[in-house]
């Protein structure tokens, strides 16, 4: 039908699901510096 009158319905949950997916990396990347700071300068 008319699923393009609709397309916010799928843009506002996908923009908040990449912000939570981003959140949770940056949150596990900090988690993991201040547990393991052996990792410090390494690739």
């Amino acid at each position: 039908g008319h699923a393009g009158q609709y397309w916010y319905t799928v843009l506002y949950p996908g923009i908040f699901i990449v912000l939570f997916v981003l959140a949770w990396n940056l949150i596990g990347d900090t988690l993991r510096d201040i547990l393991d700071p052996r990792l410090r300068g390494e690739l």
